[in-house]
């Protein structure tokens, strides 16, 4: 099941902790998290699963930044959270999707227990200014059956900035 906006209200500052939180960004069953002012961008044209690719950073300034179809931008929410007893899920906002921007590839779904800033896999269909606070995206909670483990550690646990893939440390 889906919390309601009044019950994500309710839990705020126990089982789910969302900082900053502005009640004003709270909707019927999501609440509003916004884009920080940084990016990562690889610095390769082709990526190796195998290695850690290297990246370049890029601030986005006042007037904005413009995303360039084809290419693939990292970006974290400026709000922190963490989760207990409930499963944090990431939505682009409607308003974002119809500029052609879609603010993640596939990793849309948090583990129960996740805390950290939510990289956002960032593309476009055509070019777009995007601007930092602007609100991105939408997280939302279901309820988990029990018995359940919390996530605590894992590659991208604790995280305090944009991270770029992890997965050559599985092999």
């Amino acid at each position: 099941m889906i919390l309601s906006g009044l019950t994500i209200k309710k839990y705020i500052g126990r089982e789910i902790i969302i900082d900053p939180f502005d009640e004003s960004r709270l909707n019927p069953n999501s609440y509003n998290l916004s884009l920080h002012n940084e990016l990562l961008i690889y610095t390769h044209d082709s990526l190796d699963m195998k290695q850690d690719n290297p990246t370049q950073k890029i601030l986005i300034p006042p007037e904005g930044f413009i995303l360039q179809p084809g290419k693939l931008y990292l970006g974290r929410t400026h709000e922190y959270t963490r989760t207990k007893n409930f499963i944090p899920m990431l939505e682009g906002r409607s308003s974002i999707g119809r500029l052609g921007i879609c603010i993640h590839v596939t990793a849309g779904f948090g583990d129960v227990g996740f805390a950290g800033y939510w990289t956002l896999e960032l593309f476009c269909v055509q070019p777009v200014r995007i601007y930092a606070g602007v609100q991105i995206a939408q997280i939302y909670y279901h309820t988990i059956s029990e018995p359940y483990e919390l996530y605590t550690n894992g590659k991208y646990q604790n995280n305090q900035d944009i991270q770029a893939s992890m997965l050559y440390k599985e092999f």
